[in-house]
């Protein structure tokens, strides 16, 4: 059983489950029946029926919001993605390019909260922002003399494919 990598639970459904386990066994079907019924391991009944036992129905109960608590409201979000809006430029940075370190500090700096940079991407990922490299180019770059060499140079010594009649170069071709 278990839950595979990367599929959601649905804690509603697992609580509707927990739920009609408890009618059952309230009803006095037993442990091993209910396990069957229901499609789960005879353990996890055992483990309800304990709970169930300890703390009533209200013990089966779904536990709410799994996991930490995000440390980063709506509002600070918003403000984070106007900061990103602006540029890194407008912190004092040289070039316009957004780093981990670059963003983390964004991040400090509007809401007072500090990350690690590992963990700057899932902010950027909650904001649907994508990690893109820039293209390099040169700044003595000539589109206009690159266009040419394209168009007249580049077919004049583009490898051409051979005759079909000629020997292959291969040693591994029968000839």
């Amino acid at each position: 059983m278990g839950n595979p990598a990367g599929v959601r639970r649905n804690f509603d459904a697992l609580e509707r489950r927990r739920m009609e386990a408890a009618a059952l066994l309230k009803r006095g079907v037993s442990q091993s029946e209910v396990a069957r019924r229901l499609g789960v391991h005879r353990q996890s009944v055992i483990r309800w029926a304990r709970q169930l036992d300890k703390s009533g129905v209200a013990g089966l109960k779904k536990a709410g919001r799994a996991g930490r608590k995000p440390g980063l409201g709506v509002a600070q979000l918003r403000a984070i993605e106007r900061g990103l809006k602006r540029g890194p430029e407008a912190l004092g940075y040289p070039t316009g390019l957004w780093t981990s370190a670059r963003v983390r500090e964004l991040i400090e700096y509007e809401t007072g909260v500090r990350y690690h940079e590992a963990h700057v991407w899932r902010i950027l990922r909650k904001l649907n922002w994508t990690c893109q490299r820039p293209t390099g180019k040169a700044l003595e770059r000539d589109e206009q003399a690159i266009g040419r060499w394209k168009k007249y140079r580049w077919p004049q010594i583009k490898k051409k494919r051979s005759a079909s009649g000629a020997p292959s170069s291969s040693s591994t071709k029968a000839d």
